[in-house]
């Protein structure tokens, strides 16, 4: 069901773990599924120094949250930001149909962290995008 590198990603997840100073901490939770993310992250001068992440949930949401963070650490706040699921998905080389949602959770989970760092920094938060949803109709 799962290709290698999901496998890989589930089974020896990178970046699992709390941050106990976090500057930003994001829960996104999906209710159908009962799948449960928590991102922890360390930002210095508007880059992701460090992130970690709690999930409870199936492979897939695992290995999501597990690539997801590997994409966006080192990375500044608006280009993980700008992480899709898709761009999630296409680095895992692929996830079943039914197991997409998985990944927006991840992406979800990042920008509420994101915007809990920019709240606490007395920031604007910032905009979630509309037309994530759109592939649904």
């Amino acid at each position: 069901m799962y290709n290698e590198k999901v496998m890989d990603h589930f089974e020896n997840p990178r970046n699992t773990g709390v941050i106990k100073d976090a500057d930003g901490i994001g829960e996104e939770g999906n209710p159908q599924c009962g799948d449960i993310m928590k991102v922890f992250i360390k930002v210095k001068d508007n880059i992701i120094e460090d992130i970690k992440f709690q999930t409870f949930g199936c492979g897939a949401a695992i290995a999501s949250s597990s690539m997801a963070t590997e994409l966006v650490k080192g990375k500044t706040l608006e280009e993980a930001w700008d992480l899709s699921n898709k761009a999630v998905v296409e680095a895992l080389e692929g996830l079943p149909p039914a197991k997409v949602h998985c990944s927006v959770l991840a992406e979800d989970a990042i920008h509420r962290a994101i915007n809990d760092y920019r709240k606490k920094q007395g920031l604007p938060q910032w905009e979630e995008k509309s037309g994530k949803e759109s592939h649904h109709h």
